[in-house]
């Protein structure tokens, strides 16, 4: 149980989330327009291990487990791909606030990775850290599909440690204690804001 979890426990409160994950997994389909500036800043000539199949239309798909091991282990390669699609994901946050507050909405959360680390804290009105332990935290991001240790070792040591986005964080929902207390903290952040 993580973020994702912890995402789904605010809808099911009535808080509408955006997922940046989810957007980037959108903005990487074929003919999207972080497919095609990927394509472009990554072709198949220079890079031909990052592309899957054919897609319907004939041009190619991104393979992502092979982008991201091509970025994981090429500092140089990660900023050209985090320059392509960071913007755009903020463009879809941007979106995704716009149409919420023209339907009234009082709540949103965003579920961005990387929260302080990329100085998105400074856009919302409060921060929450899901935090585990690290040998929890470690052991539900190696059950991932294609996650190695070595890839996992890439990806924490691009993050900040979690006792500090704890003590920069608002609020902070514990899991590895199990549904019941996560959802504690859920519902006492909700009560608070």
């Amino acid at each position: 149980m993580g973020k994702s979890t912890v995402g789904t426990m605010f809808e099911e409160h009535g808080v509408k989330v955006h997922e940046s994950d989810a957007a980037v997994h959108e903005l990487l389909q074929p003919g999207a327009e972080g497919f095609n500036a990927v394509v472009a800043a990554f072709p198949y000539f220079e890079y031909p291990q990052i592309y899957g199949g054919k897609t319907k239309a004939g041009g190619r798909e991104l393979d992502r487990k092979k982008l991201g091991d091509l970025v994981f282990a090429d500092a140089a390669e990660r900023e050209k791909l985090e320059g392509i699609l960071h913007p755009l994901v903020r463009a879809a946050q941007d979106k995704f606030l716009r149409d919420q507050k023209r339907l009234g909405t009082k709540i949103v959360a965003l579920d961005i990775p990387l929260l302080f680390e990329t100085g998105a804290e400074t856009r919302v009105d409060y921060t929450v850290n899901v935090s585990a332990s690290a040998h929890v935290q470690k052991a539900r991001v190696l059950e991932r599909p294609g996650m190695t240790e070595e890839k996992f070792n890439a990806i924490v040591a691009r993050q900040m440690p979690d006792s500090e986005k704890c003590a920069r964080a608002d609020f902070i929902v514990h899991t590895g204690l199990g549904r019941a207390e996560t959802m504690k903290d859920v519902k006492k952040i909700l009560a608070d804001i």
